[in-house]
């Protein structure tokens, strides 16, 4: 049994079968859920803003472009609705480059590099990587998460955020770049 395309469940949607939805909402209601839990780093105000962003893309289907990839216009209304509520909150927490198996992979490029540190110098490490990751802004931390963790190419970045491709590219090039610096120092 062959799995259908996400451009054909919406094609299905739009010739009026109306199961068509909730086949796409099992599809991405984990990784949509996971990626705004990264943002906000709270799991219930991910959940009240993963419903918000199923409702927008329901809502606004009908404007959805078919030639478009369907993931990512929906990361895209993701995207939007994390960053609406950390406009609102202004904070992005060190959780932001944890997977969905706890691993942070942030830490575990520390502990190589720290490996004769003691434990307590790591926390102060980390704590200070954390206050590091919290002043980039937000669209460096986004674009961060969104190549390393949900494995978009830095095109599909573009798409989702509005930018440019070389806008992107410099600006993921300038996040990692302020990361190790702060690193080293």
């Amino acid at each position: 049994m062959s799995i259908i395309s996400d451009e054909e469940i919406v094609r299905n949607f739009f010739l009026g079968d109306e199961s068509a939805f909730p086949i796409l909402l099992d599809r991405y209601l984990k990784p949509i859920l996971n990626f705004i839990n990264q943002m906000v780093g709270n799991y219930s105000v991910a959940e009240d803003l993963t419903q918000e962003t199923f409702f927008k893309a329901w809502k606004n289907l009908g404007r959805f472009e078919q030639n478009k990839k369907f993931k990512t216009w929906l990361f895209t209304i993701a995207k939007n609705t994390a960053f609406d509520h950390l406009r609102k909150k202004k904070s992005i927490p060190f959780a932001f480059f944890v997977d969905k198996n706890g691993r942070n992979y942030l830490e575990e490029t520390l502990e190589e590099k720290t490996d004769l540190m003691e434990s307590v110098e790591q926390k102060q490490l980390k704590s200070k990587m954390e206050k590091a990751i919290n002043k980039l802004p937000v669209i460096y931390r986004a674009i961060l998460f969104m190549h390393y963790k949900e494995g978009f190419s830095l095109k599909e970045i573009s798409e989702i955020i509005g930018k440019p491709y070389n806008t992107v590219k410099s600006r993921y090039k300038r996040g990692v770049e302020y990361l190790r610096k702060f690193y080293e120092e």
